[in-house]
C-alpha cells in the first residue's frame, strides 16, 4: 500500500487471510472507542479488546492472545515501548504489534520499533489502511514509512545509535538490507536483484541473526541508526 502521506506509505505484500484478533491499545477512550467501532467494520478483522494502558495492555494481550496488538506509545503506567519489549520477552507466542501514532516524527515510534514492534502507522490514515497494516503484520510482513523512519532516527540524539556490524555483513547482504530499508518486499527484492526469491529470504535470515534484530522493522532502524542507509536513500 502506498499510503496518502506524501507517497511513504509501505506496507508489503498485500494479504487475504482468515480473520485477524486485534486487541487496541490507547489511552483516550474516545479514539480507542471509535478505532474499535471502524477497525471492526473492516473486512477479515475481529476487535477482541481494548486496553487503556500499557499495563493492561500486557494483561489483556495475555489473556486474550489477538493475533495483533494495535499499540499507542504514549500512555500511563507504562508506555508502548515497554508494554512491547514485555509482551515479546514474556509471551510464549507473542501477538504482533503495530504501534499507531499521531505524529511522524514521534521519538518513541523509534524506540517502539527497536523493542519489537512490526511497524507504525499514523492515526490519520484512512482506516482502511490501518487495517491492511493490521492484515499485513499478522501474516508475518512489515509495515515501513521509509521517509518518515528515517527522519524520526535522524532527529534522535547523537549516540543512541546502534552499532552496525558490517564486518559481519557480506556485501550482499548489504545491498538487501538497503533494499528492505526503501520498503521493497521480498519478492521486489529478488526482482530487483535478479535473484530467486529463496535466495532473498535466505539473505534476510541472516541480516537478522547477524544483527540480532527482532524483524525485518528492526533492522531497517539498525540500518538508519548506523548510517548505513541515510534518509531519503531510494534503493
Amino acid at each position: 500500500m502506498s499510503g496518502s502521506d506524501a507517497g511513504e506509505g509501505v506496507i508489503l505484500s498485500p494479504v487475504t487471510s482468515p480473520a485477524v484478533t486485534l486487541l487496541i491499545a490507547d489511552d483516550e477512550e474516545v479514539t480507542r472507542s471509535g478505532l474499535r467501532m471502524l477497525l471492526a467494520a473492516q473486512p477479515g478483522i475481529t476487535v477482541v479488546g481494548e486496553a487503556a494502558d500499557g499495563v493492561e495492555a500486557v494483561e489483556r494481550a495475555q489473556s486474550l492472545r489477538p493475533d495483533v496488538v494495535l499499540m499507542d506509545v504514549r500512555m500511563p503506567r507504562r508506555n508502548g515501548i515497554e508494554a512491547t519489549r514485555q509482551l515479546l520477552a514474556e509471551a510464549a507466542d507473542p501477538p504482533k504489534v503495530v504501534v499507531i501514532t499521531t505524529f511522524e516524527n514521534d521519538g518513541y515510534v523509534t524506540a517502539a520499533l527497536s523493542a519489537g514492534a512490526s511497524g507504525f502507522v499514523l492515526k490519520r490514515l484512512p482506516v482502511r489502511q490501518i487495517a491492511e497494516a493490521v492484515r499485513v503484520v499478522a501474516a508475518g510482513e512489515a509495515v515501513l514509512f521509509p521517509a518518515a523512519l528515517g527522519r524520526m532516527v535522524a532527529a534522535r540524539p547523537l549516540g543512541s545509535a546502534e552499532a552496525l556490524p558490517h564486518a559481519a555483513l557480506t556485501g550482499r547482504e548489504e545491498e538487501v538490507l538497503r533494499l528492505m530499508a526503501t520498503g521493497l518486499s521480498n519478492p521486489e527484492i529478488a526482482e530487483s536483484l535478479t535473484v530467486s526469491l529463496e535466495t532473498v529470504k535466505t539473505h534476510v535470515g541472516n541480516v537478522l541473526t547477524k544483527l540480532g534484530a527482532q524483524n525485518r522493522t528492526h533492522a531497517v532502524v539498525i540500518a538508519y541508526e548506523s548510517g548505513l542507509v541515510v534518509p531519503g536513500f531510494a534503493g
